[in-house]
């Protein structure tokens, strides 16, 4: 019993020395863990601690962008459908027997430069007769209108102080999908809210903007986006402007998941245009086009399903003169991978008439690169025009060889009118009105305008079939 007693206390100081060890050494060396195995002395096992996760930090983000984030108030004379086109981004206010009180609106705008310039969205200042600027700090001016661009949603408004805090852009070709990103605006006319979310997606056409030289390729976030949110900043985590958040997906007008902001680098380019030209300088390639698909990649053969196939060029546009032709597939523009539409136009629209660019092309199983020197899109209107709900652009020389034909106008675009009653379709040519030749734009508006009762249209498809349609003016 002697013999058991002393084992047990020898065993129990064996512990409590253990465990003094265990704990002094656990205070020196957190990192380490101590073990002792029977017989041997204490050692030190290796352990490599995991590193700390990089959370990201929006603080800094945050501060940045509050104070160069504007609340817009503007007053108009009676509320336009423009700004039902835009997921009632904004909250109108007008009592029903009260007509000489103008209807107001809140939105949101961004500082870009010390002295007062501020952007924000067309459909915010589109048609106002008076826009209140309050900074973060609580200020209040008026706003006047530098410019507005209804093609890109996108307007800059300027007032009258200096010494202001500002964003400073960020490259929105850079942004990656899945990178953090924080929204700043008025939501509900809430001042100074941020909310965070990552990029969803890039280059997104939601066919808001509905014209048809509209420049849609919407960075889309999952950053709560609400009514007064209109024209505010989606910047990164570095606190630089990559975005104006112009809409949101949603049944509800409120934010439901997704929202969709006007990339900075389209941005840049209409900023530059108003504070140097005071207009929009829009540049053209010049190409009739539709995207590829997979289908339309297995029946020509392409490697793979990207770019956007040319249907036709626009005589004596750039396309043209640049050698690019009829059923050509663009996949490449400089250094940037053409997938689709929205990469297209979110290309060209950063250009300005006279850019250089190398074209990569795949033509007849072939990759080639040409050289091309985009022109004015006013130089591509001359060529267009809107009659009756049909849009008619020249052909160019490839569809007049084709067809053996001395000049004639394709329809590009339908909407509701007496063209799309007689039953015509889109890619018909029109080459006579009433047995008279149509080579200008003069002619087919004499043709169409200035006659009474009805006319007879002859053209043809592009699969060759003729066809003749009467018309009731």
């Amino acid at each position: 019993m002697k013999r058991i007693a002393i084992f047990i206390l020898i065993a129990l100081a064996g512990g409590v020395v253990a465990l003094g060890l265990y704990r002094l050494t656990e205070k020196k060396h957190p990192a380490y863990s101590i073990y002792a195995e029977p017989g041997l002395p204490v050692r030190q096992a290796s352990y490599t601690a995991a590193p700390p996760m990089n959370e990201p930090d929006f603080e800094t983000a945050a501060e940045m962008s509050v104070h160069a984030v504007v609340h817009i108030k503007t007053e108009f004379q009676q509320k336009s459908s423009v700004y039902d086109d835009f997921f009632d981004f904004f909250n109108f206010h007008q009592y029903p027997d009260d007509r000489s009180n103008p209807i107001t609106a809140m939105a949101s705008g961004v500082i870009i430069t010390s002295d007062g310039y501020i952007v924000t969205n067309n459909h915010v200042v589109q048609d106002a007769t008076k826009i209140t600027i309050t900074l973060n700090d609580k200020r209040v001016y008026e706003a006047k209108i530098i410019g507005t661009d209804p093609s890109t949603d996108l307007a800059l408004i300027k007032i009258d102080e200096t010494n202001l805090p500002f964003l400073t852009f960020g490259n929105s070709d850079d942004v990656k999908i899945g990178q953090w990103v924080l929204a700043v605006g008025n939501p509900f006319n809430l001042t100074s809210t941020v909310t965070a979310g990552i990029v969803s997606a890039k280059a997104r056409d939601i066919n808001i903007l509905g014209s048809q030289s509209a420049i849609e390729s919407f960075i889309q976030t999952d950053a709560a986006v609400n009514p007064g949110n209109s024209g505010g900043a989606l910047v990164d985590t570095k606190g630089q402007l990559i975005g104006i958040n112009a809409a949101i997906a949603s049944g509800t007008g409120n934010y439901v998941g997704y929202s969709f902001a006007i990339p900075v680098n389209i941005v840049k380019k209409v900023v530059d245009d108003f504070m140097k030209f005071g207009k929009i300088q829009r540049a053209a390639l010049g190409v009739y086009y539709k995207e590829v698909d997979d289908q339309l990649a297995k029946e020509i053969n392409l490697p793979q399903v990207k770019g956007v196939y040319v249907e036709d060029v626009v005589q004596g546009g750039a396309a043209e003169l640049a050698g690019i032709r009829k059923g050509d597939v663009i996949y490449r523009i400089g250094d940037r991978t053409i997938n689709g539409k929205s990469e297209l136009l979110e290309e060209i629209g950063q250009h300005n008439p006279g850019d250089k660019m190398e074209v990569g092309l795949y033509r007849d199983g072939k990759e080639l690169t040409l050289p091309l020197t985009l022109q004015s899109s006013a130089l591509n209107q001359e060529n267009k025009i809107t009659l009756l709900g049909a849009t008619f652009e020249k052909i160019g020389a490839n569809d007049m060889k084709r067809f053996g034909l001395q000049g004639g106008f394709k329809i590009t675009h339908l909407e509701d009118g007496v063209i799309r009653d007689a039953g015509i379709k889109t890619g018909f040519i029109v080459v006579a009105v009433d047995r008279q030749a149509i080579t200008s734009s003069q002619d087919l508006r004499e043709a169409l305008t200035s006659k009474r009762g009805g006319v007879l249209i002859e053209g043809v498809y592009p699969n060759g079939m003729r066809a003749y349609y009467g018309i009731g003016l």
